[in-house]
């Protein structure tokens, strides 16, 4: 691209930055359906490392399309675009050192494949797995009921597909386990990655 000269050879590294914060950088992927648990688990992780001592970023599907990617809509582009952002996003983050927990349905394996490419060693595919029906009856934010009525449309799971991960790193089921089995769960197949021995 002409006229753009990137100066990454000259910042900090991120071996700087971790060995400051004393915590492993991650990417923290959360993948699964509308209601399957991902925001719910992403804030109690986040909370559980506050406490440990470590720093987090949550990045929420939700609250990037209301800020960051509001000029997208639910076309498949613009889903893969979606991504594509909070990957980059994401890496910025783990760039820092930060612990960046991504909470998105990522509802394809082209565009996991895609967010794993641009963050590289650093991401860790979490699925968070939950059968539709289940999730449907959960309809914590009444998306689906919507959805059925047509009001919405290009839905995951109703009339828009959803992949399931073939080969996520740590696959969290939540319709089988309680919130607190699911957490600690996860919190102890992360907690290896992120600590910090000087």
């Amino acid at each position: 691209m002409e006229n753009i000269y990137p100066i990454f050879d000259s910042i900090l590294s991120l071996e700087d930055k971790e060995k400051m914060l004393k915590q492993h950088s991650l990417v923290v992927w959360l993948v699964g359906l509308s209601g399957s648990g991902k925001s719910t688990l992403a804030t109690s992780l986040e909370n559980a490392l506050h406490q440990m001592g470590y720093l987090t970023q949550i990045l929420d599907g939700d609250n990037l399309r209301s800020g960051i990617n509001n000029n997208l809509s639910f076309t498949e582009a613009d889903r893969i675009e979606n991504i594509r952002r909070a990957a980059e996003v994401s890496k910025l983050f783990a760039n820092c050192g930060v612990i960046t927990i991504s909470s998105l349905i990522s509802p394809t394996q082209e565009i996991r494949d895609m967010a794993r490419e641009i963050i590289g060693d650093r991401y860790v595919e979490v699925y968070v797995n939950c059968p539709i029906e289940v999730c449907e009856a959960r309809d914590v934010k009444g998306l689906y009921r919507r959805a059925r009525n047509g009001e919405i449309k290009n839905f995951t799971g109703i009339d828009s597909p959803f992949e399931a991960p073939v080969d996520p790193d740590i696959e969290i089921k939540t319709d089988m386990n309680t919130i607190e089995h699911c957490h600690n769960q996860l919190v102890e197949q992360l907690i290896g990655k992120i600590k910090f021995e000087e």
